[in-house]
């Protein structure tokens, strides 16, 4: 063996070990080497001088196919993985990630209707104060670790557009960008509905305004989810508002539709 392959976590053995061992750290003196090992069997410690006719005599393990990463990085990409499959394990993993504490109807709603659905197409209808943005980011986090959900649209009235924004932050530490005319100006040439993955906008703007809609209507979102979606209805067939056109339009840009609304639960 020479010097030059004594390396830490390298397994040795030879006459000067009663058993093999695996090098924790090592100072070079010389000709010599300063030796701290670990017993692969007894886990007993070993300190000791190897002169370099002992060096030669030691036998080790091929380090050519041995891992030569960066270790650090290695155990990141393996915790990525454990964390993108960790869903399977544990039904309610979201609840983890999220600083809730939800109440039953919450977790029923999301965990016993929304994801069994192969495409969550859902009106979630329930009372003021029932807790439906709780559950629509239930939903959010559910599906992005089940890798089913990347880019997110959140329509809302303008009033509401900040409060989403801040709650989904706090509560789900999800970061969502506010889309509106400012931007879309500043934006002047290309389609920034492409470039954000998680974005906020208004429901009243966005269906008034040509430029806005038609620039949204280019894009595809994995999930939208509409806030006070009665804003959204129609009187007919024959008398569409253009809220009522825009969800029509929206629904064929998205797999995962999730329309919520406070007045259909009051009917």
């Amino acid at each position: 063996m020479q010097i030059s392959q004594i390396q830490p976590d390298v397994i040795v053995w030879g006459n000067a070990f009663p058993e093999k061992v695996r090098i924790i750290r090592f100072n070079q003196m010389g000709n010599s080497i300063k030796l701290t090992a670990s017993g692969c069997e007894n886990q007993r410690t070993y300190q000791l001088i190897l002169n370099s006719d002992q060096i030669e005599q030691l036998q080790c393990t091929q380090t050519d196919d041995e891992y030569q990463g960066n270790r650090s990085l290695f155990k990141l990409g393996i915790e990525s993985l454990r964390i993108a499959l960790a869903y399977e394990y544990d039904p309610y993993f979201a609840l983890s990630l999220a600083r809730i504490d939800p109440l039953p109807h919450q977790l029923e709603a999301v965990y016993d209707y929304f994801l069994k659905m192969p495409r969550v197409r859902f009106l979630l209808a329930d009372d003021p104060g029932a807790g439906k943005t709780v559950m629509a980011g239930l939903l959010l986090k559910e599906l992005k670790v089940r890798g089913l959900v990347k880019r997110t649209l959140i329509i809302t009235p303008a009033n509401l557009s900040f409060q989403w924004q801040r709650e989904l932050k706090e509560k789900f530490r999800e970061q969502f960008e506010i889309m509106n005319s400012e931007i879309l100006r500043t934006n002047y040439g290309i389609n920034p509905w492409h470039d954000k993955n998680q974005v906020i906008t208004s429901i009243s703007w966005v269906s008034r305004i040509e430029d806005a809609q038609k620039s949204l209507l280019n894009s595809h979102w994995d999930l939208i989810i509409v806030d006070e979606a009665h804003k959204m209805s129609a009187r007919s067939s024959d008398k569409k508002t253009l809220a009522y056109k825009l969800g029509e339009k929206l629904s064929e840009k998205t797999d995962h539709y999730a329309p919520n609304d406070r007045n259909s639960a009051q009917r």
